[in-house]
Order: C-alpha cells, then structure tokens, then sequence
C-alpha cells in the first residue's frame, strides 16, 4: 500500500542539465537523418546486387569465352560463387563490402578493388574541379544579380540574365560537351579533345559538368537575394548607413545558404551522375568510363561496385547537407521536432 506522506511530497523537478541526449531535437533530427541513410544504403546494396541477377546473359560465359567448352564454364562459375544459392551469394556479397574482398573483374582478371583504386581519382578530380567551378561562379553571380536587377531596375540586364541563365540551365551534360567539343577542339583546335593528359585536358569535361548546375544555382541564388533584400531587418541596416559590403556578407549571404544548400545538394548528386556521361564523351579514364564498358562486357562484379559507390556517394552529400544546414540554420532541425 502506498504511503500517503510519501505520495503528496511533491516530486522536486529535474535540473535543466539532466535532459537526456535522445530529447534534444539536433540530436534527435541527427539520428533520423543518419537512420534514413543506413536504411538507403541497405536499399542501395540490395538493387545492386539483384540488378546484375535480372540482367540477361551468363557472367561464368562471358569470363569463360563465347566459344569455351561447357566444362570450363562450370569451373569458372564455381570460381565466381555463381552456383551458390541466391541467398548466400547475398550474404557473401555483404561480406565483401565489409571487408574489401570485393571479388575480380571478369573481363580484366584483377581485384575490384584495384580498378577502383586506378580510376577513382580521376572521377574525383573531374567531379571536385566541377563543384568548386559551380559554387566559385553561381554564388557570387546570383547575388550580384539580386542586387543589380532589385526591384525592377535594369531591366536590360535582367532580361539578359535570366534567358542565358535558363537556356544553359536546360541543357544536358552529353549536348552540351559535343557542342564544346565541336567548338573549342575540331573547329577552333584550341584544346585537346579527349584523354586526360594534362591541365587543359580539364577545361572542356568540367565546364561540360559544370555550366549547367551554375547557371541553375545561380537562378536560385538571385531569387533568394531578392527575397532577403525585401526583410526588414536589411532595411534597418541601410537606414543605418551600414556598408554595402558589410550588408551583403553579415545579413543577406548568411540568410540564403540554407536554400542554396539544398538545392546545391541536389545539383551535386546530379553532376556525380552526369560524369558517367561526360567521362565517355571525352574519354576520360574515370569510373563513368569504367562502369560503361563493364555493361557492354557483362563484367557484372565491376558494376555492382561502381553502381553502388555512385549511389553511396549521392547519399552521403545529401547527409552532408543536412547536417550542415542544422548548423547554419538550427531551426531546420526544430521545425520536425
């Protein structure tokens, strides 16, 4: 029976230190966001590997030889796991993944892992190169923009602006590299064509990635700049005579990154994506080369690999920028609790 002295003392309140870590709505909102990950990446791993098991034609056939004797088809297909039940294939799969055992290239006879390792700089530097040209132009762009066109002044420039912005927004990477292709190398032969054989072999693949993602970054750049321009607290700071420069860099590029963000994370994933084409258009000894002749050989095991480093890839800059924007922007985090 409960002890009715010890029931009416009133229950001392908890200190304000005391509150656990899984109530603390960064923590919280973390935690889902690392949770959506794993779980995406489980998804990522499982397509991969059921992606090559729907694709017609025989890996053990295509590693053995068109014309090999059925005999050596079947030791083959012994060497490569293939006759195990579908079940522990996956599981050995997974196995794999954790610990680097990443099986051998059909076609080429060597680890995956060591094809990963040879051509993943390359996909690297052209993909890094690409989102430093996008950040470097779109930004600074899009906010002298908003500031040159705001409220309805020259309008010559934003006529000029917004048409070229949203004519090079639209076109694909693969459009438009053949048109730089045709531009800057057959026609004019300024420079080189393919390959990757020095610092202007760089210019024509990165601007084939990178205008498109600019020029759309900086559209959403401009619209924010607008809309930050027109809060009142920036009309306090003019009437207080504060320095453009000073305005710009204190109140008005802080209060749109957390848009900008977003929307730069989703041009990013979209640029990993577009080197696949990119890479074939000129040659470029990368990944997106790579998984491309891996399809046309039935190099099965290289494509699992490079199908999933791509979508691994995606997964982690949208997890990145969503810690970052909790950062930036805290109430990100408290807006979902």
């Amino acid at each position: 029976m409960t002890n009715p002295i010890l029931a009416a003392r009133p229950v001392p309140p908890k200190p304000a230190g005391s509150k656990p870590l899984t109530r603390n709505p960064w923590f919280a909102y973390a935690g889902r966001r690392l949770g959506h990950f794993v779980v995406s990446v489980i998804v990522l791993v499982t397509a991969a590997f059921l992606m090559v098991q729907l694709i017609p034609g025989d890996p053990a056939q295509a590693s053995a030889g068109p014309n090999a004797p059925a005999e050596l088809v079947e030791q083959r297909r012994e060497e490569l796991g293939l006759n195990l039940p579908l079940w522990l294939q996956y599981l050995q799969f997974w196995r794999g993944l954790f610990t680097g055992d990443l099986g051998e290239s059909i076609a080429l006879r060597i680890p995956v892992t060591d094809v990963m390792a040879s051509r993943l700089p390359a996909t690297l530097e052209l993909a890094g190169l690409a989102v430093g040209v996008v950040l470097v132009v779109a930004i600074p762009s899009g906010l002298i923009a908003g500031a040159l066109t705001r409220g309805g002044r020259r309008r010559g420039v934003e006529l000029a602006y917004t048409s070229s912005t949203g004519v090079l927004a639209v076109i694909p990477e693969f459009l438009l590299g053949v048109v730089l292709v045709y531009l800057f190398s057959v026609s004019s032969q300024l420079l080189p064509v393919a390959g990757r054989s020095g610092p202007a072999s760089y210019v024509l693949p990165v601007a084939a990635l990178a205008i498109g993602s600019a020029a759309a970054l900086s559209r959403i750049v401009r619209a924010e700049t607008l809309t930050v321009l027109d809060n009142d607290y920036v009309r306090t700071a003019r009437a207080k005579r504060m320095p453009a420069w000073r305005l710009y860099l204190k109140h008005v590029l802080p209060n749109l990154m957390t848009s900008t963000l977003t929307i730069a994370g989703l041009l990013l994933g979209g640029m990993i994506a577009g080197t696949v084409l990119v890479e074939n258009i000129f040659a470029w000894p990368g990944l997106g080369m790579t998984i491309v002749q891996s399809i046309q050989g039935k190099d099965y095991p290289l494509v699992q690999v490079i199908v999933i480093f791509y979508g691994a890839v995606i997964l982690l800059i949208n997890l990145l920028i969503d810690i970052i924007l909790i950062l930036i922007d805290p109430r990100s985090a408290l807006k979902e609790g």
